[in-house]
């Protein structure tokens, strides 16, 4: 059997909690040995391939993502008890492909949903960012799901995002952003909007 089998077979085995539910396996306290790098990437889509060929089994990228622990050597891991191999990730592990909002003003809440069924309500554990290209000025926005792993927030969910934003002083300057559990998070000075 391949260590791509074995981990599988693992993750399957450990994947639910008995009732069908989702769970996330406790990789923050595993240290397993390194077994060198297994052929995975993420690309900026939140497509998985393994050595070149796109994993078309969604319920089978689910399980994987599960397992993701991003360490302070700013590398991503695919994490079990028994094996960490290297994974390559293109941008974010996780795209960002949709939101809710509940309330209104500086106390609503936005919940954000990942391609892997993540969700995680924007605020203080789960901040939203933006970093722009030195050259082009084009966004690139993320939110933190867990434990140093983002989500790109894709293009039409971030429209969305923008539609709602508002004009606030921040750190000395006014800027354009959004509010989510009580914090304001910039996305662009206002004195840069068109």
């Amino acid at each position: 059997m391949s260590s791509l089998e074995q981990l599988i077979t693992w993750l399957k085995a450990h994947a639910s909690d008995g009732a069908g539910e989702r769970r996330l396996p406790p990789v923050d306290k595993w240290n397993p040995e390194y077994c060198g790098l297994a052929g995975f990437e993420i690309l900026r889509d939140g497509t998985w391939l393994h050595e070149g060929t796109r994993i078309t089994r969604e319920p089978m990228v689910r399980l994987f993502s599960s397992i993701l622990r991003k360490d302070a050597d700013g590398e991503t891991y695919l994490v079990t008890p028994v094996e960490k191999v290297g994974i390559r990730v293109v941008d974010a592990p996780f795209v960002a492909t949709d939101f809710t909002v509940s309330g209104e003003g500086r106390e609503q809440v936005l919940t954000f949903t990942t391609h892997v069924d993540d969700v995680a309500m924007a605020g203080a554990e789960h901040p939203i960012r933006v970093v722009r290209d030195a050259e082009t000025g084009e966004p690139s926005p993320y939110i933190l799901i867990r434990a140093n792993l983002e989500a790109l927030i894709d293009r039409k969910t971030f429209y969305r995002l923008v539609d709602i934003c508002v004009h606030e002083m921040h750190a000395g300057r006014r800027w354009f952003g959004v509010w989510s559990s009580g914090m304001f998070f910039p996305i662009i000075p206002s004195d840069e909007l068109a």
